[in-house]
């Protein structure tokens, strides 16, 4: 099946990750996947949630927002007294995929705020935050070593994430928005350096699928996680 950007079944967008990109935050990245462009910085706060106080640990934690002309038609701003249901689970998702890199208990009490705002939306955008976030994170995270806050950069390991699905009985390897408004099946897979799995999200449209179409994406989106990891090791110059 030729894809409508002309790409083959199992080929990623162009992806491109500048870190950096502002010049204020502790640690920031702008990713480019397609069309997709999604900024991502983090914020040092020296201060926990009240649940971790005298405990020791550190926190991570996410906010997710798209700009309004970041769609086709404009999406509606989110407030303090009201956060839409998806942004609320794609912030929460962020946050838990993060964390599973981190060593908090080597942060100290201090929390790593981190930002993701959508500025152009064409599929994918939960994932790309979550990969350009990673890059915006080790920046902030080598900044405060840095500044011998911290002995060390405490990263357990890297975060990538991707997306896979079946469009017209034919899987496919990082949907845009075309293909993932029309997905009979669609995953959001995320993964460590190490290849182990932190989340994978998998919903059915109309007809359940089986494990060997599990086995036979997630396969899929391993193969384009490792791309990714090459472009966040380059954007952070790591050999």
């Amino acid at each position: 099946m030729k894809r409508a950007d002309g790409r083959a079944w199992n080929e990623m967008r162009p992806v491109r990750i500048s870190p950096g990109y502002q010049e204020f935050a502790e640690g920031s990245a702008l990713i480019e996947l397609g069309k997709t462009r999604v900024l991502c910085s983090v914020s040092v706060d020296e201060r926990v949630p009240l649940f971790l106080r005298g405990s020791g640990s550190g926190w991570v934690t996410a906010e997710y927002a798209m700009l309004p002309r970041s769609t086709v038609t404009r999406t509606q701003r989110d407030s303090m007294a009201r956060i839409t249901g998806r942004n609320q689970e794609i912030q929460r998702l962020i946050g838990r995929a993060l964390r599973a890199a981190v060593d908090l208990n080597a942060i100290g009490e201090r929390t790593l705020i981190v930002d993701c705002d959508v500025l152009q939306a064409d599929g994918g955008t939960r994932t790309a935050a979550i990969t350009g976030a990673y890059v915006a994170l080790y920046r902030a995270l080598r900044a405060i070593s840095n500044m011998a806050l911290i002995s060390s950069i405490p990263l357990k390991s890297e975060i990538a994430a991707i997306s896979v699905g079946v469009i017209h009985n034919y899987t496919m390897l990082d949907l845009c928005y075309d293909e993932d408004s029309c997905a009979s099946v669609d995953f959001n897979v995320v993964m460590t350096g190490n290849g182990d799995f932190v989340e994978i999200q998998g919903t059915a449209e109309g007809k359940p699928f089986s494990k060997a179409l599990v086995d036979s994406l997630l396969s899929l989106a391993e193969n384009g996680i490792s791309q990714l990891l090459k472009v966040q090791k380059e954007a952070l110059e790591i050999v």
